[in-house]
């Protein structure tokens, strides 16, 4: 959008017409200016320019998941940024002053009229305050006439009412200028009287509607069009009745079909869909969350799944972020520089796992390893791997205790892939190779992989499908859960019961959850399977 922006100004100058101003510097002056004697006009030569300026604004739902409107927010935040941009003092002029811009008649190119009634009614009032003036200095200084009450009372009606205009124009304004739009909706979301009553919504329209009014006049006055763009995002993070509100709040804003408005709503819409059917919002759409979304939104797009560069790309983001390796590293360097007291252990045990991590890194980051493959497609799941390689490797060297048997750094970042990937998959393995532990022994059980042991238990995984549906749907693809297990990482039973010793993004709550499914399974399978005792005929009489 933004070279889009910049090559459109480009063409626009290349056609000779006149270069955007901007309001601020010596514009702001001439923007004052104009806000008070003139009436901006849109024309027809302002609706052909093709060159726009877009406002970015970002607006994360989750900061504002606490307040009770949180579509109060949403506008609060449009307000707020809008006067940021532009500058409190025009926002607050125009508040007093301006006046909303009206359509040309006919082809005319006259883009500011004179506001002659403004004009007439201000020289009106500095005209009464200067003879007001006149005639109260005159009545107090020239001698002969100090005895002439009238004079006085006259002089000083005049400039009282003229000024006290002038001084409530400016304390208008002024008032404007300290409590911003943002302020105004706090405090009438933290009124109880219009909680929950219509003069709210009417409060809160009056002030889009001023805004919307502002953006066309800026819009004439910038020489360009204005597009606010607001990217709503962590909407799949709220309570479902506040998803439906900023549904609300977008439908608010973008009644007027000259607002310029542009909502990127970034959502799941496997979450957000829930929210809204819970939400009781869909009465009419036959509860479809779906149906719903369809028509709230003008110009759906799925982002497909990521490249391999994109991928890459997010982990080297991700990795930078690992601060307190480089800060271990510089540490190290220059206490080794300064001839400190060494501490053979600790610093012998910081620099290889600082070496190993680094190592677990590289794998991770090179497009031509396997295991770049594996890697998931949202940021926030390569931010959990990247975040959880050092814990894991510093946690094996622990638990190795100076041993040499210990896996290396890229079985280590496979395993914390496989633990992210398909934690419900792994889980269930691992709890079937834990229940075989009882009855077969360790070294028995070393020589089998975990596909394997998966495969011989994946019927009974089948069968569990409705109690485990929600845990299910964590994992991703089962063909590379396949692939991952059975060619490019086939992890033996004794190296995964070395490793699940120091996994710590794996929940084994899931994992007790399913052991206590198999047991009330196999409990059930006994009872079935008991014979029924029959009582037995006693000979004796007795």
């Amino acid at each position: 959008m933004r070279e889009e922006m910049a090559e459109r100004e480009a063409s626009e100058r290349l056609c000779g017409r006149r270069a955007p101003r901007s309001p601020h510097g010596w514009g702001l002056l001439e923007a004052l200016w104009l806000l008070a004697f003139y009436e901006p006009v849109v024309t027809e030569g302002h609706l052909r320019r093709k060159n726009l300026e877009f406002i970015f604004i970002r607006f994360s739902a989750w900061e504002f998941a606490g307040c009770d409107k949180l579509w109060a927010g949403l506008v609060s935040t449009l307000c707020h940024s809008v006067r940021q941009h532009f500058g409190a003092l025009p926002l607050s002029v125009f508040h007093v002053l301006g006046s909303r811009p009206r359509f040309a008649s006919g082809f005319s190119q006259r883009e500011w009229i004179l506001k002659k009634g403004t004009c007439l009614r201000l020289w009106g009032l500095l005209l009464l305050l200067a003879l007001g003036i006149s005639v109260l200095l005159v009545a107090l200084l020239v001698p002969g006439i100090k005895d002439h009450r009238a004079l006085k009372v006259v002089g000083s009606a005049a400039a009282s009412l003229s000024g006290s205009s002038l001084v409530l124009g400016a304390l208008s304004i002024l008032k404007n200028f300290l409590v911003s739009e943002k302020r105004k909706i706090e405090r009438l979301t933290n009124s109880d009287r219009f909680a929950g009553q219509l003069g709210f919504m009417s409060k809160i329209r009056e002030e889009v509607e001023v805004l919307v009014d502002y953006l066309a006049f800026m819009e004439v006055f910038e020489r360009r069009r204005l597009r606010v763009v607001l990217e709503i995002t962590s909407l799949d993070r709220c309570y479902p009745d506040k998803v439906a509100g900023v549904f609300n709040a977008m439908a608010t804003l973008l009644s007027d079909a000259n607002a310029p408005f542009i909502f990127l709503l970034a959502v799941d819409p496997s979450v957000v869909v829930p929210c809204l059917e819970s939400s009781g919002s869909l009465k009419g759409m036959a509860d479809n969350g779906y149906l719903y979304l369809k028509r709230a939104v003008s110009l759906p797009f799925s982002i497909p799944d990521t490249g391999a560069r994109s991928r890459l790309r997010s982990v080297e983001a991700a990795i930078q972020t690992r601060e307190d390796l480089l800060y271990r590293i510089i540490a190290g360097n220059v206490a080794k520089s300064s001839g400190a007291a060494p501490v053979p252990s600790r610093r012998e045990a910081d620099s290889q796992a600082v070496a190993r991590i680094h190592e677990a890194f590289r794998c991770l980051h090179d497009g031509s390893d396997v295991l770049s493959r594996y890697l998931p497609d949202d940021g926030a799941s390569v931010r959990r791997i990247v975040n959880t390689v050092p814990i894991t490797l510093r946690l094996l060297l622990h638990h190795a205790g100076g041993s040499a048997a210990v896996p290396s750094p890229r079985a280590a970042a496979a395993w914390v892939v496989l633990a992210d990937r398909w934690p419900c998959r792994l889980s269930w393995t691992l709890q079937c190779l834990e229940d075989s532990v009882h009855s077969v022994p360790v070294a028995d059980l070393a020589g089998k992989s975990l596909w394997s042991i998966f495969r011989e238990n994946v019927g009974e995984l089948s069968s569990l499908k409705q109690p485990l549906g929600n845990v299910l749907s964590l994992d991703g693809d089962a063909e590379l859960f396949q692939q991952f297990l059975e060619r490019d990482f086939p992890f033996g039973a004794g190296e995964a019961l070395e490793l699940l010793a120091v996994t710590v993004n794996l929940d084994h709550s899931i994992r007790r959850r399913m052991a206590l499914l198999r047991a009330l399974g196999r409990l059930g399978k006994s009872a079935a399977a008991q014979p029924v005792s029959r009582g037995v005929q006693c000979p004796c009489p007795h």
